[in-house]
């Protein structure tokens, strides 16, 4: 038994442009729209197809062609509590200290009164196990920060290697395996000729 898992990052909108907080409520825009919708058809077919809960994961799966695609909760990003919407350097600013901490103990205490960098991954961790024992293939259109901790998982990275991993919208990260152990494939851009080759 096989388990293939390609998962999305959804395409741009305002927030991502701008670097927000966990701002997955924001719809998609036009740009972002039209490119998701250029790279429709190009994902091999998948036995399932599910999506983070967030407004702009569940547009860009509708664009890319997957409409039926089954919110998971356990696939949300990064609960960021107050700070919401608001950008780094807008907390920064506020919050200095608090923000310094957060970047450098993926495990303290969320300031933000959210979830800790080290929570999120071993959510994901969890989801992945759980995963290890599905047969076939499945396309997951995620937040930036749910592939982050996909890939310190595969790798057994530590969790401060979160930081490290950079996300670019509509890009594809596939993982496959048996029994728990995952290869990785890693910011392949939709398009023709790009996913499952």
């Amino acid at each position: 038994m096989t388990s293939r898992v390609t998962f999305i990052s959804p395409a741009t909108n305002p927030s991502l442009r701008q670097a927000r907080f966990d701002d997955s409520r924001t719809p998609l825009d036009d740009a972002g729209r039209a490119q998701a919708r250029a790279a429709a058809g190009t994902l091999r077919p998948a036995d399932r197809v599910v999506s983070s809960p967030g407004v702009r994961c569940r547009e860009t799966a509708a664009a890319l062609g997957l409409a039926d695609a089954e919110e998971v909760a356990e696939l949300a990003g990064l609960g960021v509590g107050r700070w919401r919407g608001r950008t780094l350097d807008e907390v920064s600013a506020a919050e200095p200290d608090a923000v310094a901490q957060w970047l450098a103990d993926p495990a303290s205490a969320p300031p933000h009164d959210g979830e800790s960098v080290q929570a999120l991954c071993l959510r994901i961790g969890r989801w992945l196990d759980s995963m290890g024992e599905v047969d076939g293939r499945t396309v997951a259109v995620v937040e930036p920060d749910v592939v982050r901790a996909v890939v310190v998982r595969v790798l057994g990275a530590p969790v401060a290697a979160f930081w490290r991993a950079d996300v670019a919208p509509l890009t594809a990260t596939e993982i496959s395996g048996r029994s728990g152990r995952w290869n990785l494939r890693m910011g392949h851009p939709l398009g023709p000729h790009a996913i499952g080759s």
